[in-house]
């Protein structure tokens, strides 16, 4: 199953062009701080649409529909508490972002509690950012091997390559300005696909709004209890609004985004309408996967789906025009590579920025520079060796994905709650409050059944409490002044 001659070049033409627009945007650059962020320099409108991008990865194009079509359109839940995640980042970190020249999320940690305390939760980024973008990678590689017949492996390393040649060549300004370009070129993709979709129904799309409707595959709303089940209205509201705001409050690629912006408004501005955007995309996504069930039901597939991640593939392939599949292909590509090369550049700026300039007291302006792209093929080859391991996944890849990221933004989140909402917390019990909410969420998420969309709620509460309470332990340490 794989496809024609037409689709690869169309393909081929789309990754070359999106390497040479990187290329060409990031040609010039004079030093770390251009590198890492742009000059400061770059407009509200190219940050939205970059935070979307980014968002949005090839797991939202290709396991969103999977979603739908295995259940329903309950995952439209967590998009609410998202929304909301966002006003809280808005109202309560970003001051703390915009009151100094900071290069990362975690040097405010540094100011406020020391040295270890952001260096610590600058390590949790990294490791969590590995985990998650590599089996991003490892999503989009399915992809290639489904169109290309090469094998896993030789897909993986080839998205992986392409992506982190334009990065590392061409930093922030490359990777926020290709966010751009592929964010229009995934919506047009997934757009065209749909108009295929229905146009492939008997009764077009009212066929697919009657058949799903009776299927209840239009069902957004669960007034359900449970904590054990992540798609309830409580769980997508309460949880998915603590998980958006560590996720774009204290996560390192989210956060260099704003410090990319002109102005503390802009940044905001940006933030708020992202959420807006995001929502409607998991509509359309969802509503793709909803045709997906609707098509399959009528026409059944000779083979039978062995993950919901691999339905919308299989109709890209088998059922799209020729020419048209490498477009929704490159679709595909765009989403990914939005992450992907936006994982590389701020995973490189976290690790230099709170690890590699403190310990060698390197200012020199090319030398971190250097190291900044030195550090971007590294964690290029991170994400390819995570991705490797994507076949032993029991489960769809957007719940790995989202499990991994609840399970420690909330610890960094509930640090930053420790430096926002208190001022005697020092170094050591915000260090024993970390460490204490690293072992709390362990335990829930290994030990309980509890649902992931609770992670951050739970870490960040955790941690804060462990904090505080240890605060008192030790009454005799000094804090800092609150950042």
């Amino acid at each position: 199953m794989t496809a024609g001659w037409l689709d690869l070049l169309v393909l081929g033409a789309y990754l070359a062009g999106v390497v040479g627009f990187g290329l060409w945007v990031g040609r010039h650059q004079k030093d770390a701080a251009d590198y890492m962020l742009g000059d400061r320099d770059i407009p509200w409108w190219g940050i939205l649409l970059s935070i979307v991008a980014t968002e949005t990865s090839s797991v939202t194009f290709l396991s969103i529909p999977g979603f739908a079509w295995a259940r329903d359109f309950t995952f439209l839940q967590l998009a609410i508490g998202y929304l909301l995640g966002r006003v809280l980042v808005v109202v309560f970190l970003l001051p703390q972002y915009f009151a100094g020249e900071y290069f990362t999320a975690y040097e405010v940690l540094r100011k406020r509690f020391g040295g270890p305390v952001g260096q610590a939760a600058s390590f949790l980024f990294v490791i969590t950012r590995s985990l998650a973008d590599g089996l991003r990678l490892f999503l989009t590689a399915i992809v290639v091997q489904e169109i290309s017949g090469f094998s896993l492996p030789l897909s993986i390393a080839l998205v992986g390559l392409t992506t982190v040649v334009y990065t590392f060549v061409g930093g922030m300004k490359a990777v926020v300005w290709t966010d751009v370009i592929q964010f229009v070129v995934y919506v047009a993709g997934a757009i065209v696909a749909l108009v295929l979709l229905v146009n492939r129904l008997p009764g077009g799309f009212a066929q697919l709004a009657a058949e799903g409707a009776a299927l209840g595959k239009f069902r957004w709303l669960d007034l359900g209890t449970g904590l054990d089940t992540p798609y309830t209205l409580w769980a997508g509201v309460i949880g998915g609004m603590f998980l958006t705001f560590g996720t774009h409050g204290v996560d390192q690629m989210m956060v260099q985004r704003y410090l990319c912006a002109r102005s503390r408004a802009d940044a905001a501005r940006a933030l708020l309408a992202s959420g807006a955007l995001v929502f409607v995309q998991f509509a359309l996504f969802l509503l793709i996967g909803v045709g997906l069930f609707v098509f399959y039901r009528a026409f059944p597939p000779a083979v039978a789906f062995d993950r919901p991640d691999r339905v919308f593939v299989r109709f890209i392939v088998e059922q799209l025009p020729t020419g048209v599949v490498g477009l929704v292909a490159g679709a595909v590509f765009a989403a990914a590579m939005s992450t992907l090369s936006s994982s590389l550049n701020s995973s490189a700026t976290a690790v230099v920025t709170d690890f590699y300039r403190p310990l060698t007291r390197s200012t020199s302006p090319k030398q971190l520079l250097r190291a900044t792209k030195g550090f971007t093929l590294v964690f290029g080859l991170v994400q390819v060796l995570v991705a490797l391991g994507g076949p032993l996944l029991g489960q769809t890849v957007v719940e790995s994905v989202l499990t991994v990221a609840g399970f420690t933004t909330g610890i960094t989140l509930g640090v930053f709650f420790l430096g926002i909402f208190t001022t005697r917390v020092g170094q050591q019990a915000a260090l024993a409050g970390l460490a204490l909410g690293l072992a709390t969420i362990t335990a829930v998420a290994f030990g309980t059944r509890l649902a992931w969309p609770w992670y951050t709620l739970v870490g960040s509460l955790a941690t804060f409490g462990f904090g505080l309470a240890a605060s008192f332990l030790a009454p005799s340490e000094e804090a800092a002044p609150a950042a």
